[in-house]
């Protein structure tokens, strides 16, 4: 039977997934992980750990790096909780274009006021006079299934919305509507928006993107919206762009010490896939993947090895991690050769400098072929189901 262990609360959603294995938050040396927020970076990883499953997209808390070297496949769930994120991005539109957190806590300061609360009211509601969003134009940075959502929303609600994002592909491009306009850079959407939400993983080219020189390029009283990752942006330079009207508002979903309190800075406590629904999608989603990868050697949605699926077409299946380097295929496809094994299917893919490969023979191989293929030079794990 083979060991998921829960690193945090997860669904219930997800037992039935992982009805007949061994799924909870203290099983030992597990094959499978299920994650949402814990922090990996310190856990021990066990000789039989094959991969982690993380219920939602973001990753950093896994050291994803470490693990592609021994061959354990990291997924997460693209678009699982797009629709939630989505949500909370539209809300802040309207909380970054009219004053209405600042008026709600002014509110709060009338409750002894008695009978005189609806005067008070009208008098001093000029205060937080704001804008509509319609007409405003909206830039978009990163269309994946969230920034996608956002665009397509944001466009229906009569916003002007251009995007960028270098690694759009052509399924994603052709989900977008009509109306919203790529741009090649985000240099583009810096000058032309009023309005930046941002929709990237954090990398060291994306850390501290918006900083003093891009906040410079944006229109005066821009509002900036941050649902991806705090370290995106430049503390320091979001805060002084605040204090002289660079931008009218942040938004963001990361709150910070520097951050907390700061005039024209809206700070959300990290709501954006906060809702059933979406850890609902994630979980199940997140489970479904592992369950494939466990019984069948499937991947889909790892953010380290590549996406390759087949349908089972022998006895058993061996499964290769590897180097993408030169002379693989021949080296493996003569081993199994060698153990009088007929290969009935073969698939292999690479991402970066790693690549997978999928071998269905027509007999179970004896222990000795697996050990004779991970003592190749460059293979980093072999698997037989």
């Amino acid at each position: 039977m083979a060991a998921i262990l829960k690193l945090n609360a997860i669904s219930p959603l997800a037992d039935e997934i992982f009805k007949g294995y061994d799924y909870s938050d203290k099983a030992e040396n597990p094959d499978g992980i299920m994650v949402r927020s814990a922090v990996m970076a310190d856990y021990k990883v066990g000789d039989k750990l094959i991969a982690v499953a993380r219920a939602g997209a973001g990753t950093n808390n896994i050291p994803v790096a470490d693990y592609t070297q021994k061959g354990i496949v990291v997924f997460n769930t693209p678009g699982a909780n797009a629709n939630a994120v989505k949500e909370l991005v539209i809300c802040e539109l309207f909380l970054g274009g009219r004053k209405i957190t600042d008026a709600i806590d002014w509110v709060k300061t009338l409750k002894n006021e008695g009978d005189a609360v609806g005067k008070l009211v009208e008098k001093g509601k000029s205060s937080f006079v704001g804008g509509e969003i319609l007409g405003k134009t909206l830039g978009v940075i990163g269309l994946g299934a969230i920034g996608i959502a956002v665009a397509n929303t944001a466009s229906a609600l009569g916003m002007n919305v251009v995007g960028c994002d270098p690694y759009l592909s052509t399924a994603n491009a052709l989900l977008l509507n009509p109306a919203v306009k790529v741009v090649a850079t985000r240099e583009e959407i810096y000058k032309r928006a009023d309005y930046i939400t941002v929709h990237v993983p954090l990398t060291p080219d994306t850390k501290g993107m918006f900083n003093e020189q891009t906040i410079g390029m944006m229109k005066d009283g821009a509002v900036l919206i941050n649902n991806s990752r705090g370290e995106l942006a430049d503390t320091g330079a979001v805060i002084a762009a605040l204090g002289n009207g660079k931008l009218a508002r942040y938004i963001t979903d990361f709150p910070s010490a520097e951050l907390i309190g700061v005039n024209n800075a809206i700070c959300v406590p990290h709501l954006g896939a906060s809702t059933p629904e979406a850890e609902d999608n994630c979980a199940l989603m997140a489970a479904k993947q592992l369950v494939d990868y466990i019984e069948n050697g499937n991947i889909v949605n790892s953010v380290n090895y590549p996406a390759l699926s087949a349908p089972r077409e022998g006895a058993a299946r061996i499964c290769v991690h590897h180097k993408n380097v030169a002379n693989m295929i021949a080296q493996f496809t003569a081993a199994v050769s060698s153990a009088g094994l007929n290969i009935e299917n073969m698939a292999d893919k690479s991402k970066g400098d790693y690549a997978y490969c999928i071998i269905d023979v027509n007999a179970k191989p004896a222990p000795a072929l697996a050990e004779k293929i991970a003592a190749i030079d460059g293979v980093v794990r072999v698997r037989v189901i």
